[in-house]
């Protein structure tokens, strides 16, 4: 990373609140050796993650081995205890062919001994300094609860991304629907998955996924910059999350891959379509992806999430699919002028699940 060092800052302080003391706090860049202090933090701060579970594996995989970069991650310090955690997610988009540097906030955690001590907003304004040589943008997806945090240090509301929805089991939505009248209870033990793993078929079809990513259409939203080395590190190389993938070939040839997982939902066992990629214009190829997604799945419902006027969300639209109340939060904030297309309109980007999923 290097741009932190280069800053002449290796502390902020005093940070206050109108109720708390002055309190000096030393911002500076992860080290490997605070894994565990980190995962404890987050642990005690966020809860065991999505999964129930924080393994150092999956930290590593989420933040170090990611193809597009080493995440920027600052810890806060006070008297050589870790008071705060904030991590910048690299991302990497293209629009018209042009590369767009990005990176999403991801995990952030203080201390509960340290919150109203300025915490966050130290260590986010620390992380904007070096990002501005680094990266275009930050965009993110905060709940209801950090949204008016991030609108204070400059980032702006773009919108709610449209999620689309398949029921599969009606019996069992309205099942879980008079559960949950009745208080919150799992849901019914799942059948296994009968699609291959994503790390088989991101080794077994690597050539061919290569070729069917240089066959796509030039997008110029923001998309995703996807080869061979992000659909393995994001879907093949992922730990604990099981990600499954199911291919169509048309004449010998691979015309699409798409990749989900199988999780709890509530009351009911949720296949969420993170990535769907076909050649231009192929809808045929989606909605037969999407159908054996939904036979193989043994899902009560199927998610998805595509840019509007693609082949994939066509093919969703076509398959049944329709769009969910409410939507999910995205907000944005551009580290340098004349950003194109602009990522304060929601239709400059084109969005999949895999881009925006909480892990």
């Amino acid at each position: 990373m290097g741009g932190f060092a280069n800053k002449g800052f290796s502390s902020i302080g005093p940070a206050t609140d109108r109720a708390a003391r002055p309190l000096a706090l030393d911002i500076r860049e992860y080290r490997d050796d605070d894994e565990a202090a980190v995962l404890n933090l987050l642990d005690k701060t966020l809860g065991p993650g999505p999964l129930g579970v924080r393994p150092p594996a999956f930290f590593r995989w989420k933040h170090l081995a990611n193809p597009f970069g080493r995440s920027l991650m600052l810890v806060a310090e006070h008297e050589g205890r870790i008071a705060g955690l904030r991590a910048f997610m690299r991302w990497g988009f293209t629009a018209s062919g042009a590369p767009v540097a990005a990176v999403s906030a991801v995990d952030t955690a203080t201390d509960p001994a340290y919150q109203g001590h300025g915490v966050f907003t130290a260590l986010t304004r620390a992380a904007l300094e070096v990002l501005h040589d680094e990266a275009d943008l930050v965009f993110n997806t905060p709940n209801a609860k950090s949204l008016a945090g991030y609108l204070k240090m400059g980032w702006q509301e773009v919108g709610r991304v449209p999620v689309l929805v398949r029921v599969i089991r009606p019996a069992a939505l309205a099942a879980s629907l008079g559960r949950g009248r009745r208080g919150a209870s799992p849901p019914a033990p799942h059948r296994p998955v009968s699609a291959r793993s994503a790390a088989e078929v991101t080794r077994a079809e690597a050539a061919a996924i290569e070729e069917l990513l240089a066959d796509r259409a030039t997008e110029d939203r923001l998309s995703t910059r996807r080869d061979p080395a992000y659909l393995r590190w994001r879907y093949g190389d992922a730990p604990l999350l099981d990600y499954r993938a199911v291919t169509e070939h048309r004449d010998g040839r691979l015309v699409g891959i798409a990749f989900f997982r199988v999780r709890p939902r509530g009351g009911l066992w949720e296949a969420s379509v993170a990535d769907l990629i076909v050649r231009p214009g192929d809808a045929a190829a989606g909605r037969s992806l999407l159908r054996r997604i939904r036979r193989s799945a043994g899902a009560d419902h199927l998610s998805c999430l595509f840019a509007s006027g693609s082949a994939q969300r066509r093919a969703a639209l076509r398959s049944g699919f329709v769009r969910a109340p409410g939507g999910i939060t995205l907000a944005a904030r551009p580290l340098r002028e004349g950003l194109r297309p602009d990522p304060l309109q929601m239709g400059s980007w084109a969005f999949t699940l895999g881009d925006l999923e909480v892990f």
